[in-house]
């Protein structure tokens, strides 16, 4: 969120409010809930708190909500495997790339010397994200903020879907805890016209490059070639 004093905004600029209403998918009744949870603390002034109690908040209904989706989606898991992925999902590398997808960057309001640093740190990005949750949950209750994390699930830079295992989630999670590295993923073919476009795309942990994936796009080919080095490294991944 543009800082009032420094505003390079046209005065017929659209509202930063409802852009990023737009960008969540929630209209709120009380718009001061996500002026709030738009507040980083480094901001916080005297009459002007910040998000932090609602990070607070945000972080129970997301804990909640991506259990009660694993326990939903994955009948067959043993707790082991809904708690890793649950760890995953709710991570605050998966929460930033969230925050980078609805590029919370362009509403939060933030103290000079985060906003004179050349990016928004990535735990800002996620506790911001976390402030959303809560502030939906308040606005609109469980309803409101179960669709919320449902897009979070379909599309927070993953490639998943609601309903379908997060193969990228999986590996990171599996990638960090046993190899101490994070997955990256390189696109080695883009075959198609314009409008019918596929990609292949390969999971590489360290030195290791595991077997390429095809996908209709590029996230799609990023989740099915975590999935091919979740078998190569012998997870839980039923053929």
């Amino acid at each position: 969120m543009a800082d009032p004093e420094h505003s390079t905004e046209p005065p017929d600029a659209p509202d930063p409010l409802q852009a990023c209403e737009e960008a969540l998918g929630h209209r709120f009744r009380d718009p001061g809930l996500l002026r709030l949870a738009l507040t980083h603390s480094s901001a916080k002034v005297a009459g002007l708190p910040s998000n932090e109690r609602l990070e607070f908040l945000g972080d129970s209904v997301l804990g909640l909500l991506v259990s009660e989706h694993l326990y939903r989606t994955r009948p067959d898991a043993a707790e082991g495997d809904l708690t890793r992925s649950k760890s995953a999902l709710v991570s605050s590398r998966t929460l930033a790339q969230v925050g980078r997808a609805l590029a919370v960057h362009r509403f939060l309001t933030v103290g000079k010397g985060i906003r004179s640093a050349r990016a928004l740190p990535r735990s800002v990005r996620a506790n911001a994200v976390e402030a959303i949750l809560g502030a939906i949950f308040l606005d609109g209750g469980i309803e409101a903020a179960r669709a919320a994390v449902a897009r979070i699930l379909a599309d927070g830079g993953t490639g998943a879907s609601p309903g379908e295992r997060n193969w990228k989630a999986e590996l990171q999670h599996l990638a960090q805890t046993a190899h101490g590295a994070t997955p990256t993923y390189r696109v080695i073919v883009e075959e198609g016209a314009p409008h019918s476009r596929s990609f292949v795309v390969v999971a590489r942990i360290g030195e290791r490059e595991f077997a390429p994936a095809r996908g209709r796009s590029k996230k799609a080919a990023e989740q099915a070639a975590a999935r091919r080095a979740l078998e190569a490294l012998g997870g839980d991944v039923p053929l």
